[in-house]
């Protein structure tokens, strides 16, 4: 621990405090108790305090900046409000102290977190503790883990919770005779789609923007604050979409892979139906006959909306213990590893449903056939070195403003989990701070998947009705599911 004790800021930290990109990482968790905030003190203690990031405070001296451990008080990271007992809308009260988070700035002479215990109850859950957490910290896997790794399954009070991954077998490939030619046709198309990819995404820096819709955000969005909301959905309808849809082939990979469809193909379909359900209200003033029903489809049909999509570089591995991620010894790598990958959206009325998850997944398949994500986060620690923080953080803040929408997915307990002995109703994490009006998280937890919504509310005023759309959208690919379903038995 002794060479962990004074660290410098990452390059990639650097660019998470410039004035343009200060971003934050939110994680909402509804308690289905009142909390007890003397046990999440000690709880912290044993826990969460044992990270050098969590007791260190930033110091810049001259050009360097570094991770300085520091005497911490609990009493300046753990926020306990007094409430007023006469609130009359209490989720309202939630989702306003929420979005004032985003109007000012951790004080940096501290370490970079907070933790905000309201005893009030919501529509949802008895209680609320918010984490804030300066992005500098660590990226989203990271953090998520972390939290993860100070909760215990609510059924094994001693275990930690389990998260499952998703692994491909491709092994019955190599039986075949012609596997090695396969193989160097795949490694050609790799590096084919990987330029294409590469390309596409130095264009956006310089020259392609979406276009202009009431989801894209004007010129210093990110200086605007945020509003978060959520809507949960059931897990069991996903899966149902998954089930259904089969085996899918998704030429050119047909020889290489069953694709089966995944979670996150039908998360893609279903909000890529939801946001042309969204943008079609636009139109609705258009006449509704056919002319008018064909003006319409052309008019989104020619809408440019793509997905800034963070991925995680690391090797991915289950949910570990607290010591060993801050161990010597752990293979878990610590802080900002991620890349982005830009994945177009089809905006378009389909009359059969499923064809947004078949879009989906034939999108994001040909995304995964390249290393768009790895040659971005290699070359945006190129682009730090050489050329330093400022032409890093432009770079950076023209793809995240030139798309529209933020999207995220990742995996939570397949199992309810307690907060230090606090059983947790729901996880709802997001993220602020970057140059976008929308961003779209999913977190699946036991039964359920929460869609976490944060926006600005000068361009999205009703983000309730966003997250209708999203619900709505499932329920209606669900149905589409469930009558093809009935035709193929009859």
């Amino acid at each position: 621990m002794a060479s962990r004790e004074v660290e410098p800021l990452s390059p990639t930290g650097k660019l998470f405090h410039a004035p343009s990109l200060n971003c934050y990482v939110i994680a909402i968790m509804g308690c289905k108790t009142s909390i007890n905030p003397q046990v999440i003190r000690e709880g912290l203690c044993q826990t969460l305090l044992k990270h050098p990031r969590f007791i260190s405070k930033l110091v810049k001296k001259g050009r360097k900046t570094r991770w300085i451990p520091t005497t911490i008080d609990l009493d300046n990271h753990i926020i306990v409000p007094k409430i007023d007992s006469n609130i009359e809308y209490l989720d309202r009260f939630v989702e306003d102290y929420i979005s004032n988070f985003t109007k000012t700035p951790l004080d940096l002479s501290k370490p970079l977190w907070e933790l905000h215990l309201l005893n009030i109850k919501t529509s949802d859950a008895e209680a609320i503790g918010i984490f804030r957490i300066h992005h500098s910290i660590g990226d989203g896997a990271s953090l998520i883990s972390l939290l993860l790794a100070t909760t215990h399954k609510t059924s094994k009070p001693n275990a930690l919770p389990t998260v499952l991954t998703q692994k491909r077998d491709i092994s019955h490939h190599r039986s075949s005779p012609f596997w090695l030619l396969l193989a160097i046709w795949w490694g050609l198309l790799l590096i084919w789609h990987t330029l294409v990819d590469l390309v596409l995404f130095t264009l956006t820096i310089f020259f392609i923007k979406d276009t202009p819709t009431s989801l894209k955000g004007a010129p210093g969005v990110e200086l605007n604050s945020k509003r978060f909301v959520y809507c949960t959905v059931s897990m069991d309808d996903i899966k149902l979409v998954k089930n259904e849809m089969k085996t899918i082939i998704s030429p050119p990979f047909f020889f290489l892979l069953k694709n089966t469809c995944t979670i996150n193909d039908v998360l893609l379909g279903v909000t890529q139906a939801a946001l042309t359900r969204y943008l079609n209200r636009a139109y609705v003033g258009i006449d509704a006959n056919s002319h008018g029903r064909k003006q319409r489809y052309g008019v989104l049909k020619r809408i440019r909306l793509r997905a800034s999509i963070v991925v995680n570089i690391r090797p991915v591995g289950g949910i570990q213990d607290l010591a060993d991620i801050i161990a010597e010894k752990s293979k878990v790598k610590w802080g900002n590893c991620m890349g982005y990958i830009i994945l177009p959206f089809s905006i378009a009325l389909q009359e059969n449903l499923l064809e947004y998850v078949h879009q989906a997944k034939a999108t994001i398949d040909r995304k995964k056939h390249s290393l768009e994500a790895v040659c971005s986060y290699t070359c945006a620690k190129l682009v730090l070195n050489l050329l330093g923080v400022k032409v890093a953080v432009t770079v950076t803040q023209r793809v995240l403003f030139n798309t529209t929408v933020a999207f995220s997915n990742v995996p939570g307990p397949v199992e309810e989990i307690s907060f230090y002995g606090h059983p947790v109703a729901y996880i709802a994490p997001s993220v602020y701070g970057h140059p976008q009006a929308l961003t779209i998280h999913y977190q699946s937890y036991a039964s359920k998947m929460i869609i976490s919504l944060a926006v600005d509310p000068f361009i999205i005023s009703d983000p309730y009705l966003l997250c209708d759309d999203l619900e709505q959208s499932l329920k209606l690919i669900c149905d589409a599911v469930q009558r093809n379903h009935i035709a193929y038995v009859v």
